[in-house]
């Protein structure tokens, strides 16, 4: 896949979070490295057969101060390389992307892992046509 076709269907999964969501979204960059540095993998402590997908660096919402002025944009990095290896085809890449993308969002508004699991777990359960509160 080209680095164009996974940067068009990470496009597509930010569209998948609701607009409440996205507006509240600002200073947020979607960037798409090859793959996760070796220090890296390191310090966040992934090991084979382990991968890591995506990162969110900055600093959460929730954390901010009423005085936080000009600032560079967090970023959330999916990383395009361990994605692909780990899908089975296509459409698994764009359910990778999208899973990856709500969860390192969630980060982003200060949410803990649990929470954001059982977001997680809401979101794909309603997207299958399911209860919302699952």
């Amino acid at each position: 896949m080209t680095h164009a076709e996974f940067a068009r269907l990470a496009e597509e999964a930010v569209a998948l979070i609701p607009a409440r969501f996205r507006r509240a979204m600002t200073n947020l960059a979607v960037v798409i490295e090859d793959h996760p540095s070796a220090s890296l993998l390191e310090e966040m402590e992934v090991e084979p057969p382990d991968s890591l997908y995506g990162l969110y660096s900055g600093t959460p919402l929730p954390e901010r101060h009423w005085d936080d002025g000009n600032r560079l944009p967090d970023h959330i990095t999916l990383f395009q390389q361990p994605i692909e290896e780990d899908a089975a085809d296509a459409d698994d890449v764009r359910i990778i992307i999208a899973e990856t993308l709500l969860h390192e969002v969630g980060h982003y508004f200060g949410m803990s892992e649990e929470e954001i699991e059982e977001v997680e777990t809401r979101f794909w359960h309603a997207r299958e046509g399911g209860p919302e509160d699952a």
